[in-house]
This record gives structure tokens, sequence and C-alpha cells, in this order.
């Protein structure tokens, strides 16, 4: 059964599903829609985006359960590796996966990441240094990076 929860962040609202076991997406909306149902996962997620938001957790460490193609997963894999604080290129990814050429669909993969900041997509840029685009919008991604004290947008 899958339960629900919602974070009220600096960002917007984050609905959170779980599981039971793991947490399976986060996303923005603009307000919650669901049954607030929170589990022992999502109650651990809050407390972590809770502390990430608050400047004391840089690192999260959940129980995720993905769900998408092989090269989805090996780019979101490729995500979870790129520190707080610091940022990627569309580029760097698809070198770091052995197929350079693959800007465009690891931009594509990075769109349909289904747990938003725990999975950081936001920290992938474009080659010049621009954001890019952000599923959850460029001014959350600009956000973000700001908090991470990455870019100075």
């Amino acid at each position: 059964m899958i339960r629900y929860a919602y974070f009220h962040s600096p960002v917007g609202f984050i609905e959170l599903h779980s599981d039971g076991e793991a947490l399976i997406a986060a996303r923005f909306v603009e307000a919650p829609t669901q049954a607030h149902s929170p589990d022992t996962v999502l109650l651990q997620t809050i407390r972590q985006l809770s502390a990430y938001f608050s400047g004391e957790l840089r690192t999260f460490d959940l129980p995720l359960r993905l769900k998408g193609s092989p090269f989805q997963l090996s780019v979101w894999e490729q995500l979870l590796t790129i520190p707080y604080g610091e940022t990627r290129s569309y580029r760097d990814i698809a070198r770091a996966l052995g197929n350079p050429k693959a800007m465009r669909a690891v931009g594509a993969a990075n769109s349909a990441n289904p747990i938003v900041i725990i999975v950081p997509c936001h920290r992938v840029i474009t080659a010049d240094g621009k954001l890019g685009g952000y599923s959850g919008g460029l001014w959350r991604k600009a956000w973000l990076l700001r908090h991470e004290g990455e870019m100075l947008f």
C-alpha cells in the first residue's frame, strides 16, 4: 500500500510516497491532494528534509526504490554521487556513464527523476555553467543551488 506525506519546504510543497520499505517518490506539488498517512520511511524523510533545509544535513540516508529504465537508473545513480555544494554538467554525467554523446539522454533521464532533492538532479547544469532545465522550475533549482552555496543566481 502506498503511503503519502507532505513536506512544506521553502520551495513549496513536496509530496512524498512510500511503499512501506522505501521512499519511491518525492515531487513538487502546488498543495496537498492525498490524505496524509506517513509511515516510518516518510517520517524519516521529513526529518531529513527539515535538517537539509535548515542547513544541518548535507547527505541523505534514506532507503530508496527507484524505478525506471536501465539507462535512467544509471543516471540517477550518478546523481547520487554528486556531493552537496557541487555541480556536474550533463556532459560530465554522460562521460561517467561511458557515453559522452548521451548528454540529451542524460537530460531526459534527469527530468524524469522521481525523487527530487534527495536524488539531486538540481545539481546538474550545462557545460557552460547555465542552469539548464529543472522539472520543478528553474527558480527552485537556483534556490537549491544557492542554499547549498554553489551558485549565486
